[in-house]
């Protein structure tokens, strides 16, 4: 019982830290500070952990550690910026306020009455942690075409 709880506590440190000590998204280099409302943060079972920008990257990184089980993973509620369990969270998909690193917004929000309003002044429906995830991977392709194309213009554009 009392590992249980130092293992409870080691995670709510890190969630409040979590900027600090990962201030840029590792798989696409964002200020996950500048998306707070978007971050998402997971500790894996050995006590490993990892924050990027977005469920989009998280997603990526998910993939790419297959071997490792995540223990908790926290996301920002889009109104309040703080972390919360994004596994409880409600979720919102699609609708006209643009996603982060993808075409297809996906928001979490630990009220459901805040999803709700979210859907009424911006559209889109709501969803489950397990639908927006499975979106993510559904939408993997587009976004990460999308993203290269964004980029290839702003390297123009400085030239």
């Amino acid at each position: 019982m009392i590992l249980g709880l130092c293992l409870s506590m080691s995670g709510i440190v890190l969630a409040q830290d979590d900027i600090k000590k990962f201030p840029a998204c590792k798989y696409c280099g964002m200020d996950r500070e500048k998306f707070v409302h978007s971050r998402v943060l997971v500790e894996y079972d050995d006590g490993s952990a990892e924050g990027t920008c977005s469920i989009h990257c998280k997603a990526i990184e998910l993939a790419l550690k297959i071997d490792k089980t995540p223990k908790a993973i926290w996301v920002g509620d889009m109104s309040t910026k703080k972390l919360i369990d994004a596994e409880k969270a409600s979720w919102t998909m699609g609708g006209s306020k643009p996603g982060v690193m993808t075409k297809r917004a996906k928001w979490a929000f630990e009220k459901k009455e805040d999803a709700e309003k979210f859907i009424k002044e911006n559209g889109g429906e709501t969803a489950t942690f397990d639908v927006a995830m499975k979106a993510v991977y559904e939408d993997m392709y587009a976004d990460t075409k999308m993203i290269r194309e964004r980029r290839k213009m702003r390297k123009i554009e400085k030239k």
